[in-house]
């Protein structure tokens, strides 16, 4: 299996525009909501249970699991219930919000990177959509969640044979991008080593 991403400008009418910056801002609330149930819970089994801290304790039960990708989807789930700004937006691209998230704090865990950050208003700028239609590419135009049909820059053909599979709409300064992950069932086959190996005498 061969994967390209090709990137492409868009060109979103206002209208198209005012969703996806609405779904951007549900974005970011999902991912605060989601650290903060994470973080309150790491501070709460960090607590000194012989010391009362003079700003204020995390009292969660002690039985209380340990909030997941899993557990948190759930809970998405019943929220968009009631929640008409979560049930307005995609729930495989909130549930992808999630899942960033949580490999976020595997990278904490195992690249000992710092531990992740709420994010400002204006601080989301990419919406990931790991499903699209059939036949999403006719032209010059793409289908996206949400909006429909949407005009795009094809600044370079799309290869053949290659289907495309995700999307993912990004927002920059200069406008409106998507970056289409494009799938060819194809071998790529294993470069093996050939040829003489030569050794190199170095000093330094």
């Amino acid at each position: 299996m061969l994967n390209l991403t090709y990137t492409y400008a868009l060109k979103l009418t206002q209208q198209q525009s005012q969703t996806y910056e609405a779904w951007l801002e549900t974005s970011r609330r999902v991912w605060n909501f989601a650290l903060a149930q994470r973080k309150d819970w790491y501070n709460s089994r960090s607590c000194r249970i012989d010391a009362r801290s003079l700003k204020g304790e995390y009292i969660i039960p002690a039985d209380a699991p340990r909030p997941t990708f899993a557990s948190e989807c759930k809970a998405l789930t019943q929220a968009r219930k009631t929640n008409s700004d979560l049930n307005a937006a995609h729930s495989q691209m909130l549930q992808q919000v999630l899942r960033r998230l949580e490999k976020a704090f595997v990278g904490m865990w195992e690249s000992g990177r710092g531990f992740p950050r709420f994010k400002k208003q204006g601080r989301m700028r990419s919406l990931l959509f790991p499903q699209l239609g059939v036949d999403p590419i006719k032209g010059n135009q793409v289908k996206l969640a949400g909006v429909g049909w949407v005009r795009i820059r094809l600044s370079r053909p799309l290869p053949d044979g290659f289907v495309a599979k995700q999307a993912q709409v990004v927002k920059r300064a200069s406008g409106w991008y998507v970056m289409l992950t494009l799938q060819a069932d194809v071998d790529v086959p294993d470069v093996t080593p050939h040829a003489q190996p030569v050794g190199i005498d170095c000093i330094v």
